[in-house]
């Protein structure tokens, strides 16, 4: 069973990485990275696929006949019909969706079926989800921060160039398309890694039976930081907006990761 449940967490590890490429290939249209992301995904439906005839010839059971089973079996056909979409499809916003969905479903499976046949190492791996639901939210927070850290040293070398002060300094701050391209990079791979977090933390509440509150502070702000730094990819890419506004929505946005940082982690119900 501990081998079990280390090829679970390979699996998901590897969902995880693949879900980030897409992401990035989805905002960047980079297709190196969807090439990368498309191979990672294939390496979890092999893995999926042979679970799935193991249960059918060896097992002799087809993986539907209850609801837990059933998440296996969907989880594996919405892989499937996410890779022939990526071949068929050029498509990447359903691409995407499609798997933030499936490694929901594959993600509630894996735990719940840990749950009911592994007893011993079941609490060990529910106890892993959360750890690894913490420390990837704080690992966004970390590329976040440096988003921020970016837009700042944007705005000084703005009005350094603008009131055309400390010239000298200048060439430490990089030049100003650079620091909002190096900016909008890192939020790029924040916003990713905080909905892996914020799925992984949900089905982890669900699953474990902790006390789970939709309306709690922190559940609520977590929320919200997603949709702002969402809401700063869709007005760079659609609104192209570009420099000292988007850099000033930058460093509002991290203001308000703060905020439900440090602030409604103390009000929260169940977070620390």
């Amino acid at each position: 069973m501990v081998e079990l449940k280390w090829l679970y967490e390979f699996i998901l590890m590897i969902y995880g990485l693949s879900l980030m490429g897409y992401f990035i290939d989805f905002v960047q249209d980079n297709r190196r990275v969807n090439r990368i992301a498309f191979w990672l995904l294939s390496l979890v439906w092999i893995i999926q696929t042979v679970f799935l005839f193991y249960e059918v010839f060896f097992v002799k059971s087809f993986p539907v006949v209850s609801l837990n089973d059933s998440l296996f079996f969907y989880s594996w056909v919405l892989v499937s019909i996410s890779l022939l979409a990526n071949k068929l499809f050029p498509v990447n916003f359903i691409v995407f969706f499609t798997n933030v969905f499936s490694f929901f479903i594959l993600l509630l499976y894996l735990l719940s079926d840990a749950k009911r046949n592994w007893q011993a190492h079941a609490v060990q791996f529910v106890h892993e989800i959360v750890i690894a639901h913490v420390t990837i939210a704080l690992i966004s927070y970390g590329f976040f921060t440096l988003s921020f850290l970016l837009s700042v040293m944007y705005l000084i070398q703005y009005q350094l160039i603008k009131r055309k002060k400390g010239l000298k300094w200048m060439w430490r701050f990089a030049d100003l398309n650079q620091l909002d391209n190096y900016a909008f990079k890192t939020v790029t791979i924040g916003v990713p890694l905080l909905l892996i977090a914020i799925i992984l933390g949900i089905v982890w509440a669900y699953v474990s039976g902790a006390l789970f509150y939709w309306v709690d502070l922190k559940t609520i702000g977590s929320f919200f930081v997603l949709a702002v730094y969402i809401i700063y990819l869709v007005i760079r890419l659609l609104k192209r907006y570009r420099g000292r506004a988007i850099a000033m929505y930058n460093t509002v946005a991290f203001l308000l990761l703060l905020i439900n940082f440090f602030l409604f982690s103390t009000l929260s119900k169940f977070h620390f």
